[in-house]
């Protein structure tokens, strides 16, 4: 799909803020309303528009600890990597995961209420689980910048 300098406004604003109607979407862009959702619309049945969703606060939420867990598999195979993907999303606690080239094999975000709450993570959900042979953990001390809009 190609875009022009319009979708790319478009999509920059929606990432900003994902609840601009079609009358605001036409101000920024200078469109009547009818053409800036027509626009909006086209991008979200091409997929580009993936989904929308409310960003929340971890810390009033009571989720007073986020940490980056990396993993390595113990044996290299389809059903070891299946069956530990499964286990991912089946967990509230990890909110993403992605694979890896390097050392690790996986990659996952977690929030917690506390540090009781990633030990328990750590030592009775990953290490046994039978496709794990290491983590290593790292605890968010400051979010210094916030997951930004991508580059258009």
């Amino acid at each position: 799909m190609t875009l022009d300098s319009i979708d790319r406004r478009l999509l920059r604003a929606l990432q900003r803020d994902a609840r601009l109607t079609a009358q605001d979407l036409g101000q920024i862009l200078n469109l009547s309303p009818s053409q800036a959702g027509r626009r909006r619309q086209r991008l979200e049945e091409s997929g580009l528009i993936d989904s929308y969703r409310a960003s929340l606060d971890p810390v009033r939420l009571g989720l007073g600890v986020q940490a980056f867990i990396q993993v390595s598999m113990a044996a290299h195979t389809a059903a070891n990597a299946a069956d530990f993907v499964a286990m991912t999303r089946r967990r509230d606690d990890i909110v993403a995961v992605w694979t890896l080239t390097g050392e690790a094999d996986y990659l996952l975000r977690v929030y917690c209420r506390d540090l009781a709450g990633l030990n328990d993570l750590v030592q009775s959900v990953l290490l046994p689980h039978p496709a794990v042979a290491r983590v290593q953990s790292q605890i968010v001390m400051e979010r210094v910048k916030p997951d930004a809009p991508l580059p258009l």
